[in-house]
């Protein structure tokens, strides 16, 4: 059974992630910040804030990678673009700001299922009988 220390230590760490989620929207605005750390941190909250997964939740094991892996990575690598300074006072306005939510994200990610779906159609529609045309 899992001790308490264990589900907290889970909890902080969920806190955390969303504090940060929070900050790299803020980051990817702030002059403050380098245009790739921008582009990193743009990229990684609107994913995270997007509200449909690339990978659907309901998919087995898949669905909650980009949850448990992709994101967490993503937020570490932008974290470590942005200088330290910066970073801590973009957290510590994160606490003063309502969870944005990304249309931009959710316009993305239709937009790659839409991809998906249009190139996994023409791999698979028949052609004719002739091969072609």
């Amino acid at each position: 059974m899992i001790g308490k220390p264990t589900i907290e230590r889970l909890k902080d760490w969920a806190r955390s992630v969303k504090r940060d989620v929070i900050a790299l929207w803020l980051a990817a605005r702030d002059p403050r910040v380098p245009w790739y750390a921008k582009a990193i941190a743009a990229v990684v909250a609107a994913y995270a804030l997007s509200p449909i997964d690339l990978i659907p939740d309901f998919v087995p094991v898949l669905g909650y990678l980009d949850d448990l892996l992709i994101v967490p990575l993503g937020i570490l690598l932008a974290v470590k673009l942005i200088p330290e300074p910066v970073m801590m006072d973009l957290r510590a306005k994160s606490l003063e700001q309502r969870k944005p939510t990304s249309k931009g994200g959710l316009v993305a990610i239709v937009l790659i299922w839409l991809a998906a779906i249009a190139l996994a159609i023409w791999l698979v529609w028949p052609i004719g009988a002739n091969g072609g045309g």
